[in-house]
């Protein structure tokens, strides 16, 4: 398998999991301005979407979007138990989570990206309510789903830790900042982040 990915995007998320199940791939850097690949493909014609993430299947299959492709690796190896069961109400939990920090979390940081400094506090002040949302939810949980770690922290863990890039202080809610040091604890998220760049010497 090969992932397609940006340093610090949303692709971190599929990374950090293909390397909690210790699954072999090969990592590709995009430059997604550019549409080119570190190897100097088109990227377009990997996806026509244009973003990362896109996981390369070993038959020559392509798939995108985050969601997809982190399901896609936990039922690879379900022993992991990275995911709830297929038909279980744990898993509809689990996409619920998904759909959530995909719709709500990450596309509202994208906007904090791309303003100006002068544009960010309103796009920071709407970001609250779901940060409070989350950090209730966590209040009194190790990971998303309880006790154990599954593919909705990577993703979760990925979105929440760009707050340090667009000046948004978690220390207001203390169980995002102890929930972000509990996961970027983990060996997989650390290798993740070393092998990307993200990690200060």
């Amino acid at each position: 398998m090969k992932l397609y990915f940006k340093p610090g995007a949303c692709s971190l998320s599929p990374h950090i999991v293909l390397r909690e199940l210790g699954l072999p791939f090969d990592l590709e850097a995009v430059d997604t301005k550019a549409q080119k690949t570190a190897s100097g493909a088109n990227f377009t014609a990997i996806n026509p979407k244009k973003y990362v993430p896109v996981l390369q299947l070993d038959d020559g299959q392509v798939l995108t979007e985050g969601a997809a492709i982190v399901q896609y690796l936990a039922d690879s190896k379900p022993d992991a138990m990275l995911a709830p069961p297929w038909g279980s109400l744990d898993r509809y939990h689990l996409q619920e989570w998904l759909n959530y920090v995909a719709s709500e979390l990450h596309k509202s940081f994208g906007p904090v990206f791309r303003a100006s400094e002068e544009q960010r506090p309103p796009l920071r002040e709407a970001l609250v309510p779901k940060l409070d949302y989350v950090a209730r939810h966590l209040d009194k949980r190790q990971f998303v789903m309880g006790d154990r770690f599954t593919v909705a922290d990577a993703y979760l863990f990925t979105v929440l830790n760009w707050s340090n890039f667009v000046g948004i202080d978690l220390g207001r809610w203390p169980a995002l900042k102890s929930y972000l040091q509990r996961v970027s604890g983990r060996p997989a998220v650390r290798a993740a982040l070393e092998a990307e760049g993200l990690l200060s010497s």
